[in-house]
């Protein structure tokens, strides 16, 4: 470890150590902001599930998804199956065979129903070239030509009946790689209606779905050669009237792209979102697009300008990548799709599996900062990805055991409710300050206050008491967090622990470097709270 990184470990244990609070009264000297909770203006609403998760389609049929970093067990493993399904151009050397996830697991289902209600978004590169095999029984030994996967009507209904269990809405893609398309290379809904069916047949519902997977990246995502944007306009010519007579009432996404508008940009062959949204014409019922800041360590062949570093981590150009790519697909949206509303439909620290530290509470900032510049922004709805495949999951994949940014999402569910308000203005380098109605508290306000300044407190004068609810860490690295001081855990039989507040007076309070702040404000009488 670094000499700086040392330095910040011991600045956070030593304020533990001494008992300070990473929100308590200040001190005298240079004046604070103030919030004024009450009279807070309402900027809009998001949808009740508007924090969501994904799980990809390769880990609902297995097959070979990002290996693992650092592990000693994964040091010589083969693939345990053929590399067809590993995305076109990526090194087969990055993933590691899984087998298909277990959705009926108590623990997992435990603690996806505690962020409920969600949408779940079945998709991924992987959902572009996957068969759906419409019989009973197990999948065939090979997908069919043109296929990269098969699911079965099995692991489709474990879908279906994960979501009913968990209070979660299904989000999904269709197949459309070559295996789905006539002698002319145009789209075929054969796949799409066998699932849609199915679905139906079992009671099920899909509530939202893309056509393709990242369009952009059409070509890793198993296209035809030389798919462009004409080739995905006749597609969709195809598609929405295929969907509005079909399943009427499911929301067409779209187009779900990724890789403009910031810092990481795929390699060659990428298609541009203006081309497509020129070539389909106005044909989606919401304008989603996937937002990652960078590619992961794992996929550093891809060039050294789409990587971030550990040191970046907390900084504003870093946590203010997600305004300026949601600004870059906002604007596509008022061009091509205007009044529709924006979903993130897939997001995570960054491509590729996510970094090292995506496990740590290092994340956790990257995360609800993210939330909240979305809500301000008007997105509708934010998925993670994922909520428990490799690095960037909520859970850690081998004992679901929670990471610092599930932490952070339940707190949210419990504080953050569907109206966002203008907290005012923040301008101290780190301070990032959003709020909302207090969840289920008529009036009430919670505002929640990330001080990603590694070494200097933020304060802010707060008017009335409030309920502190603030999430630390012995070090930015560690995987384990503590609310106000209390390590936060599971309990017998995998209970999650009640996450109380601390009361905390009117007054102007600090706020530790490197700590994350809700608090909670019921008195707060914000007429838009009512």
């Amino acid at each position: 470890m670094s000499r700086r990184k040392s330095g910040e470990s011991l600045v956070i244990t030593a304020l533990a150590v001494l008992g300070v609070t990473a929100c308590s009264k200040a001190q005298s000297g240079t004046p604070s902001p103030s919030l004024a909770p009450a009279t807070m203006a309402r900027v809009g609403t998001v949808d009740e599930r508007f924090q969501s998760y994904n799980i990809e389609m390769l880990e609902v049929t297995g097959g070979n998804f990002w290996k693992p970093y650092g592990n000693p067990s994964n040091a010589g493993v083969k693939l345990v199956q053929p590399s067809s399904n590993v995305p076109a151009g990526m090194n087969p050397d990055m993933f590691q065979y899984r087998p298909p996830i277990d959705l009926t697991n108590l623990q997992r289902r435990k603690l996806a129903a505690a962020l409920g209600p969600a949408y779940v978004r079945v998709s991924g590169t992987w959902a572009n070239t996957t068969y759906f095999y419409d019989a009973n029984g197990p999948a065939p030994k090979s997908p069919p030509k043109g296929f990269n996967g098969v699911l079965t009507r099995q692991q489709w209904k474990g879908v279906i009946d994960f979501a009913s269990a968990v209070n979660a809405k299904v989000v999904t893609s269709f197949a459309t790689g070559v295996g789905t398309r006539d002698s002319a290379g145009v789209w075929t809904p054969r796949e799409a209606i066998k699932v849609l069916a199915y679905t139906r047949s079992i009671g099920g519902d899909i509530a939202a779905a893309e056509f393709m997977n990242e369009p952009t990246a059409a070509s890793m995502g198993g296209a035809p050669k030389g798919y462009d944007a004409a080739a995905y306009g006749r597609d969709l010519s195809v598609f929405r009237p295929f969907v509005k007579k079909t399943a009427p009432n499911l929301v067409i996404l779209g187009p779900g792209s990724v890789g403009e508008g910031g810092t990481m940009v795929l390699p060659g062959g990428m298609l541009r979102s203006e081309d497509l949204l020129k070539a389909a014409g106005p044909v989606f019922d919401a304008f989603s697009y996937h937002f990652y800041g960078a590619v992961s360590n794992r996929c550093a062949s891809l060039g050294a300008n789409d990587l971030t570093t550990e040191d970046a981590a907390l900084s504003d150009e870093w946590l203010s990548r997600t305004d300026t790519v949601e600004a870059f697909y906002a604007n596509l949206r008022d061009r091509f799709e205007p009044g529709k509303p924006l979903w993130n439909t897939e997001t995570a620290d960054a491509a590729c599996g996510g970094n090292p530290w995506a496990s740590t509470f290092l994340d956790t900032f990257r995360y609800l900062n993210q939330l909240g510049i979305m809500a301000q922004r008007g997105v509708q709805v934010v998925m993670h990805n994922t909520l428990d495949a490799s690095d960037y999951g909520l859970l850690d994949e081998n004992t679901l055991a929670p990471r610092p940014d599930y932490w952070g999402a339940l707190l949210w569910r419990k504080l953050m409710g569907t109206t966002v308000l203008n907290p005012g203005a923040f301008s101290a380098a780190g301070l990032h300050v959003y709020a909302h109605c207090l969840r289920e508290k008529p009036g009430g306000v919670t505002v929640l206050v990330i001080n990603a300044n590694r070494t200097a407190p933020q304060s802010i004068d707060v008017p009335l008491a409030a309920e502190r609810y603030t999430i630390t860490a012995g070090s930015l690295l560690s995987k384990q967090v503590q609310l106000n001081g209390n390590e936060l855990s599971l309990g017998a039989d995998d209970a999650l622990p009640q996450l109380t507040g601390t009361p905390t007076a009117a007054g102007n309070l600090i706020f530790t470097p490197a700590s994350i702040t809700f608090l909670a404000i019921p008195s707060a009488n914000n007429s838009a709270c009512h």
